[in-house]
């Protein structure tokens, strides 16, 4: 161990940002314990995962992986060769990985084939589908873990299933929801919908990017045009992430949107322009489990256009639905939430704002002895 224990967190995608800035300012708080936070570059758009960390008031990434160009599986091989090389010039004492991203997975078997610590942030969330990737990621990565720790009960049934020892693992909330608290009332204040010309409650959010919604031409087109249909009744502002932009051109498929006269098509948002549009809008159309959690919290009627969720306290005592890819289902819905009919929230143990600080003291703690 070194005088000054060292510990890396590791970001690859933009949602890993919002998770390990909370553990940031938690660990950065605690004396004589160092952070790096390294990035893979699994999006390879540093100038926006930079600015994605000066938002959330964390510093930029002490160091930058640069993985060459190729298919899933190059690149998760780069980033795992590329960390480990890292690791192997100057050993952390321990690897901190957050949520179910290739990096996650690709960083954390680097780390424990050279019996380096790893600690999971959202451990043991399981969606019992192993067709999803982020699935594979998550068993992957909760089997070389040393330190689990979990953001709802369900995670801690699902580890115990399996066979992790009760002392690995500990229930401490979600660390994306304090990131979220955090940033809420500058949210507010920016009032992102007003100036896209839109009221408070008048409008609805999509998004969508997992590869089962968007990879099939089939699968996306029917989800288009469902949205596409929706927005008639209710003007939707839609983000459109990188990898659905790549499905939409590959498949000729963006004059559905540009014809579809209530659907506002916007770039990927900066953090708290998105948390503004997330917390005034009348209803949300999703397959990303981060807003499952937000809009939970926000209040936010949720339609999860997935056949199961690895979030199940969203459901429980969030505000969201499973209506799978449907578009039956998904107009269902969306007429409940537009009626006002749509049950409400209550308040999910752990999802306080407190989660990254105890985060921090396990982190701290596993590490300082």
């Amino acid at each position: 161990m070194s005088a000054r224990p060292t510990v890396d967190l590791v970001a690859g995608a933009r949602p890993n940002f919002v998770k390990i800035a909370a553990l940031c300012h938690a660990l950065r708080a605690i004396p004589g314990l160092r952070t790096r936070i390294v990035y893979t570059g699994q999006h390879r758009d540093h100038d926006m995962c930079a600015g994605f960390a000066r938002e959330l008031g964390i510093p930029r990434p002490d160091v930058r992986l640069d993985p060459e160009p190729g298919n899933h599986g190059e690149g998760t091989l780069g980033i795992r060769e590329r960390y480990g090389a890292l690791i192997a010039r100057g050993r952390p004492d321990a690897t901190v990985v957050v949520g179910d991203v290739d990096s996650t997975a690709a960083c954390a078997l680097a780390a424990f084939e050279r019996a380096i610590p790893v600690v999971h942030v959202e451990a043991g969330l399981r969606s019992f589908d192993r067709t999803m990737p982020e699935e594979i990621n998550r068993l992957l990565t909760d089997a070389v873990s040393s330190l689990l720790l979990v953001s709802e009960p369900a995670g801690m049934e699902n580890l115990a299933r399996e066979g992790i020892p009760a002392e690995r693992a500990y229930l401490v909330g979600n660390v994306m929801i304090d990131t979220l608290m955090r940033h809420l009332p500058d949210a507010r204040r920016r009032s992102k919908p007003g100036r896209l010309g839109l009221s408070e409650g008048g409008y609805g959010y999509v998004t969508m990017h997992r590869p089962a919604n968007v990879d099939d031409p089939e699968a996306l087109e029917r989800l288009l045009r469902c949205v596409a249909g929706l927005s008639l009744l209710l003007p939707m502002v839609f983000p459109v992430h990188p990898r659905t932009r790549r499905a939409m051109a590959r498949s000729g498929l963006d004059g559905l949107v540009a014809g579809a006269p209530g659907l506002r098509r916007v770039p990927p948002l900066p953090y708290v322009d998105n948390l503004s549009l997330l917390a005034s809008a009348r209803v949300v159309l999703t397959d990303s489990g981060g807003i499952q959690e937000e809009t939970s919290v926000l209040g936010v009627p949720c339609i999860t256009m997935r056949d199961r969720t690895e979030r199940p306290i969203t459901m429980e005592l969030g505000t969201s639905v499973l209506a799978s890819s449907d578009p039956d289902a998904i107009s269902n819905a969306f007429h409940l939430a537009l009626s006002g009919q749509w049950r409400e929230a209550e308040p999910i143990p752990g999802w306080d704002g407190g989660a990254g600080a105890r985060s921090g003291d396990r982190i701290a703690a596993f590490v300082c002895g």
